[in-house]
């Protein structure tokens, strides 16, 4: 067992010290580019300041005689682009793949500087974060890294899940958890082939009704509702980073074109404490950044409470509604957020700067 005075030392010597405090640094989008692929890699530096993340991918979507390209190429964008307020990130080949070790080898001594988070897929339990801490270490040391690389863990497998406390608390480079929905869904044996969302055969019916002789009519029609698949893994996901101090993400949503699904499913993600979602294609961006930033009407009457409440004890009614101690922590949420997210975004800046608190 290693000793709780010893968890903040550097695992290698001359290994930056870990970071006992994650960032809070927006992160509404992270979007995924190939960058074997010139097209998207060409667009990387228009991007920057457009996201909060970016992210090359290295894993799933990239061929297998293409992974050795795409490192290079990611290589030469960490080298080349100024991210400037943009995080730039990476998802690393799964850590039972025989590129991986080529991958930490290869990114860590060339653009470690600049690499704020590695990703990791299929994450089983503690032990895969403690081989990704040590040799991390090892290699920053090596490389004269000064900031550590943080870890962002992805939710895969039915383990992953089942072991999501000690995954959070292996390591201080803990960053967060992202949802793999596709994977997992395999993994658990779950009958559905779509890559997040919703499923139209998961849902609820309501009761039959009743003709006028109080007989039930079962083969009316009767309204479903659909229920959401992932409900329990994000509620989970969202508990142990909020208890570890990590920061929670939905994953992807495969269905490019159904827009309007996709913000249903990021909106749903949100209110149950996600930070942010993966974007697969620039809509996303755009869907992902509106929904992850409190909307105006929220920030106003948040506001409102805060200043009805002065100094946050006793409790105050306002249009009807009783607000509290524990109105003003839930208000407090979603003004600390909106203020670290107009910090580098000036349209929601100017939205939230032209609010007037009645």
């Amino acid at each position: 067992m290693r000793s709780a005075k010893d968890f903040f030392s550097p695992l290698a010597v001359g290994a930056p010290a870990p970071v006992r405090e994650i960032p809070a640094k927006p992160s509404r989008a992270i979007h995924f580019f190939d960058p074997g692929n010139p097209k998207m890699a060409a667009k990387v530096p228009d991007m920057v300041g457009s996201v909060d993340v970016l992210l090359g991918n290295l894993e799933d979507a990239v061929k297998a005689e293409n992974k050795e390209i795409a490192r290079e190429g990611l290589v030469k964008i960490g080298q080349e682009v100024d991210f400037g307020p943009t995080q730039f990130w990476t998802r690393i080949n799964s850590l039972d793949s025989p590129w991986v070790l080529d991958d930490l080898t290869t990114l860590v001594p060339a653009i470690g500087e600049k690499l704020d988070v590695i990703m990791v897929p299929k994450v089983q339990g503690a032990e895969d974060i403690h081989y990704m801490d040590r040799i991390l270490a090892q290699l920053e040391a090596k490389a004269g890294i000064t900031k550590p690389i943080l870890i962002h863990a992805i939710l895969e497998t039915a383990r992953g899940v089942a072991n999501i406390e000690e995954i959070c608390a292996a390591s201080p480079r803990m960053q967060g958890l992202s949802l793999g929905p596709a994977d997992l869904a395999a993994d658990r044996r779950m009958k559905t082939t779509r890559v997040g969302g919703g499923h139209p055969g998961y849902l609820v019916r309501a009761d039959a009704p009743r003709n006028d002789a109080g007989e039930l009519q079962y083969d009316a029609d009767r309204t479903t509702y659909q229920q959401d698949l992932w409900h329990y893994t994000i509620a989970r996901m969202v508990d142990a980073c909020a208890m570890h101090g990590l920061f929670p993400y939905y994953g992807p949503f495969g269905d490019i074109k159904d827009t309007v699904a996709c913000e249903d499913q990021f909106r749903n993600a949100f209110l149950l404490g996600c930070v942010g979602a993966w974007s697969l294609h620039p809509v996303q961006i755009k869907i992902a950044n509106k929904v992850f930033s409190p909307s105006v009407e929220d920030i106003k009457h948040a506001r409102r409470v805060i200043a009805a409440m002065g100094d946050g004890t006793g409790a105050v009614m306002l249009d009807g509604k009783m607000e509290d101690d524990a109105s003003v922590k839930q208000c407090k949420v979603m003004v600390e957020l909106a203020e670290r997210l107009a910090a580098t975004d000036p349209d929601l800046k100017a939205m939230y700067d032209a609010i007037e608190v009645d």
